[in-house]
């Protein structure tokens, strides 16, 4: 029999509780309403929340190692991944795939192309970025077909949102799955196999909710500067970097699932090929081979480029690990556990807490960090232990932080200016798309949930 809990336990339980809740409504007020730096709220808010409720000593001991391990974990891997995605971005690498799908889908199916152009290139390019490079294609597309610029702009911005939000290496869900201990490679496979399907429903509801072709649209009818095709690379070699670190990683947890079923001489080569950090490195070389040879300083300049954009994100992602550290010193996992076993919320708990986040704060990355820090400690409180039950974790973590993207998301202003629509249109059908690949991401993650665990 377990001995008893010593007097004022609970007591101080429910007061960290209630401390936890302001802190993280204190995150969602200093970045939403006094829009201060996402690091500093973070870091800010977790040092007053230690004070708190922690020992002096154990203060700054708590935030360090939450700090050093979320680096240690994934910071590689955004660092890598940020430069396939600028140097796909500055060799025209980008351009040359959505061109050849658009070859292959013919002008006349213009939504349909940039839907598949932007799902391809948000696999290792964030949206916004993505969405800034083909915005001028999109305008030809629409310009040729006569759809309107409200279904093209809001079809090739989900396009590359879904991805975002579910699929490493972008940093919101990889910092999660380093928080919750998923793995990197089951999430990258099941995340494809939900993430299409998700991208397929919401490219339905935005053909629903667009004006019909021919009707009159807020486009400023500037034409875009016309492509240097005699510059792009060729396709298939602006599409090796993304695919490679892709089936590497893919390879490497098909193995996990076949143990004793391989030969250590495939397996062992490819356990390591296929780690995240190295098969996103071999990316990165990969990618160097569309820099024009005889140019050594156009790689240094991307290669500066790319790590100066990771820094940023590698500074919120750490802070975030700093946030939660702290949560978790101050929280007890067993007691989290033991509040939920029964509940039955399951997936619907890391889903609501990061559609909250993301809703109130706007930043998806920001609600996929906290969302995971603080639903690490309640996995086997809710069903979710091993690596399995983590990764279907992750993807509801990731499917909150799609919803829904509205005003107080930069991304959803890029959509509107960048296309030149007006905000409305994009609240109507992107806002609403975001919402529409949320619930079918979450849907589809509950019903596998049921195979795999």
């Amino acid at each position: 029999m377990l001995p008893a809990p010593p007097v004022g336990y609970h007591a101080a339980l429910m007061t960290n509780v209630i401390l936890i809740f302001c802190a993280i409504l204190a995150v969602i007020l200093l970045t939403a309403k006094f829009k201060l730096h996402a690091f500093f709220a973070l870091i800010l808010t977790a040092l007053v929340l230690a004070l708190a409720a922690l020992p002096q000593t154990d203060v700054i001991p708590a935030l360090k190692t939450g700090f050093g391990n979320t680096l240690a974990s994934i910071g590689l891997i955004i660092v890598f991944g940020t430069t396939i995605g600028v140097i796909l971005d500055r060799t025209g690498g980008t351009t040359a795939l959505a061109l050849a799908i658009v070859r292959l889908t013919g002008g006349g199916k213009a939504p349909r192309a940039i839907a598949m152009t932007g799902f391809l290139t948000g696999l290792p390019i964030f949206c916004d970025s993505g969405f800034m490079v083909l915005s001028g294609l999109n305008k030809s597309l629409a310009r040729a077909s006569g759809a309107t610029m409200t279904r093209m702009a809001a079809t090739l911005a989900v396009a590359l949102y879904v991805p975002h939000c579910l699929i490493p290496p972008h940093p919101g869900i990889t910092a999660a799955a380093g928080v919750m201990g998923g793995s990197i490679g089951k999430l990258v496979l099941l995340g494809i196999a939900i993430a299409l399907p998700a991208s397929v429903a919401a490219y339905l509801w935005v053909k629903i909710m667009s004006p019909p072709a021919g009707t009159a649209t807020s486009d400023t009818g500037e034409t875009p500067a016309p492509f240097a095709m005699e510059n792009l690379p060729s396709a298939g070699k602006a599409l090796l970097p993304v695919v490679m670190p892709l089936a590497l990683i893919t390879a490497n947890s098909l193995i996990g699932l076949m143990p004793g079923h391989v030969s250590p001489l495939v397996s062992v080569p490819l356990l390591f090929l296929g780690d995240p950090v190295t098969a996103l490195l071999i990316g990165v070389l990969l990618a160097l081979l569309l820099v024009p040879s005889g140019k050594p300083g156009a790689i240094n300049a991307m290669c500066g480029d790319a790590i100066e954009k990771a820094g940023p994100i590698l500074a919120i992602t750490a802070a975030g690990g700093a946030f939660g550290a702290v949560i978790k010193a101050v929280m007890p996992a067993d007691f989290l556990s033991s509040l939920l076993a029964g509940s039955h919320l399951g997936l619907a708990v890391p889903f609501l807490l990061a559609a909250i986040l993301k809703t109130a704060q706007g930043s998806s990355t920001v609600a996929a960090i906290t969302t995971g820090n603080l639903v690490a400690p309640m996995l086997a409180g809710l069903g979710f232990a091993g690596e399995w039950g983590a990764t279907l974790a992750l993807l509801a973590v990731g499917a909150g932080s799609m919803m829904v993207s509205h005003a107080n998301d930069s991304y959803f202003w890029v959509v509107t200016k960048f296309s030149d629509i007006d905000s409305s249109d994009t609240l109507r059908v992107f806002s609403t798309a975001s919402a529409v690949a949320a619930v079918t991401v979450l849907l589809l993650t509950w019903a596998v949930s049921f195979v795999l665990l």
